[in-house]
């Protein structure tokens, strides 16, 4: 055998997996298409002076796993610098909104912008820190309905009668937060929140995409220094430094099997053997690289979906600065610009009808405001999330439409921060078109397959392969087509590293 271990991808999971396999003294090797690691957690210089991240951007979910600290990647160059706040809500009405990782804080903030509101969302957070403490359980282990049972009875005496709160986890989060919130502000905010992981607010099922929010006050936000991409460049170290080797622009072309067991991955035109096989990429991608005879027949059943999002990436020539207020904290945070539910609601309509919509909710992120290397002195980078965008439109093609839905966000992002335009000297804008062409995300989902709760837990990508194997023996899964899906977390990474290592400890696989 060449390798323990080949992974296919260095997406951030990939890496996670083989950073693992390699400190446990394993041969391993990664390969990946691209000329840089990181997949979708990825940094590069796009305007001359200016660090565009290409992918995710806001380092979350990772903050509730001990992922940084078991690899040890602050001694690999790893800098994360907290956001504080966490996010800014401005409103067209001049309003606006803080929310701070100290929980006190924002409901001392809350109670003076909305009166009444503040107690409501300390209840809120109390109420359901066991329940988001459950979810964070599962995402931490292999899923099964055991794992979930264990999760369950682990937090039980964090939650209440759960015969009162599970009529609002089988909500959809949008009637989630409108019974638990009076102000349509407050209620926008954290929808628009939820909204990230993909479902609209009317989604059954989905109110654990609302009820997971005292999470971000736990774990908090953070940033790389350098660039969401930081973190990926450390893992590769990591990696490397464990004996690892790490490929760029090497492509599998195909998974090799005989008599129904993984044996090699092929890169062109060489071969590389190993005692196991885990595929990174997409589930789709992964199966596409199999013998006709060996792609699981469920694959067809798979939801991808008709895109997601779009994202509009500016350099600026000065910061941004917004009408309702003068705070360089507005800067700092995730910026959530929408008005209420029910613009959400309305993107999300146009979206199913295979359009854009013209006001649509966006995510605002200005990062160089607390560093400085991502921009040069007095520059602003500027990035704009929008959703919904289909990736196949009913009337048009992107080529056609570009130029539109990047006016669109601008013009958007204009009513609550004038003279941004003005700002602007360079841009990338990454349509669902892009983000498939570029990053592998397969019809531009960010999260590969639809967040929905029938590809969800034990059923993610599908019920009998969702603990990381596959009906093939030596070949393993990880990535965001796996539990617990798309977002920089790297807990698929770990769980993937866990099972792998287990299979590798005996002396047939």
């Amino acid at each position: 055998m060449d390798y323990d271990a080949i992974i296919i991808g260095a997406g951030h999971n990939g890496l996670i997996t083989a950073a693992y396999l390699a400190k446990a003294g394993y041969r391993v090797a990664v390969f990946e298409r691209r000329h840089i690691v990181g997949g979708a957690v990825v940094t590069e210089e796009i305007i001359p002076g200016y660090q565009f991240d290409l992918g995710g951007s806001a380092h979350i979910l990772i903050r509730l796993t001990p992922v940084v600290e078991e690899l040890e990647l602050e001694s690999f160059g790893l800098n994360y610098i907290d956001v504080d706040p966490l996010f800014f809500a401005p409103f067209e009405d001049g309003d606006s909104l803080f929310f701070y990782r100290d929980l006190d804080k924002t409901v001392a903030h809350l109670e003076t912008r909305l009166p009444g509101e503040g107690e409501n969302y300390y209840e809120y957070i109390h109420k359901w820190k066991g329940f988001a403490n459950i979810v964070k359980d599962t995402f931490l282990n292999t899923p099964s309905p055991f794992a979930l049972g264990k999760a369950f009875i682990k937090n039980r005496k964090q939650t209440s009668d759960w015969q009162k709160v599970l009529p609002d986890i089988m909500r959809p989060y949008g009637e989630v937060v409108a019974n638990h919130f009076k102000s349509s502000k407050l209620q926008a905010a954290i929808a628009w929140m939820a909204a990230q992981s993909g479902p609209p607010p009317t989604e059954p099922l989905s109110g654990p995409f609302a009820l997971w929010h005292p999470l971000y006050h736990e774990g908090g936000i953070a940033r790389p220094a350098g660039g969401s991409g930081q973190l990926t460049q450390a893992l590769k170290r990591c990696i490397l430094s464990h004996g690892g080797e790490v490929y760029t622009d090497h492509a599998a072309t195909a998974i090799e099997v005989i008599n129904g067991s993984a044996s090699a991955v092929v890169i062109g035109k060489e071969r590389y053997s190993a005692r196991a096989i885990i595929s990174a990429a997409h589930i789709h991608t992964t199966f596409g690289l199999l013998p006709p005879e060996h792609r699981p027949k469920e694959a067809a059943q798979l939801r991808i979906g008709n895109g997601f999002g779009i994202m509009l990436r500016l350099a600026l020539d000065a910061p941004v600065t917004y009408a309702c207020t003068p705070s360089p904290n507005a800067r700092v945070g995730l910026q959530l610009i929408c008005e209420n539910i029910q613009q959400i609601n309305s993107a999300y309509g146009r979206y199913l009808s295979g359009a854009f919509s013209k006001t649509p909710p966006i995510v605002a992120m200005t990062f160089s405001a607390i560093d400085d290397t991502l921009a040069p002195p007095g520059g602003e980078v500027l990035w704009l999330w929008g959703q919904y965008f289909p990736y196949t439109l009913s009337n048009a093609s992107w080529a056609e439409v570009a130029q539109e839905a990047e006016q669109v966000l601008l013009d958007q992002y204009e009513k609550y921060a004038p003279g941004t335009k003005e700002k602007v000297i360079g841009s990338l804008l990454q349509t669902p078109e892009w983000l498939e062409t570029n990053l592998g995300l397969l019809r531009g989902n960010v999260m590969h397959l639809e967040m929905s709760i029938d590809q969800m837990f034990f059923m993610r990508p599908f019920l009998g392969m969702s603990e990381y194997k596959t009906p093939i023996k030596r070949l393993f899964i990880t990535g965001a087509s796996t539990h617990p899906g798309g977002g920089i977390m790297g807990a698929s990474g770990r769980n993937a590293a866990r099972v792998v290592l287990k299979a590798l400890s005996r002396k047939k696989i």
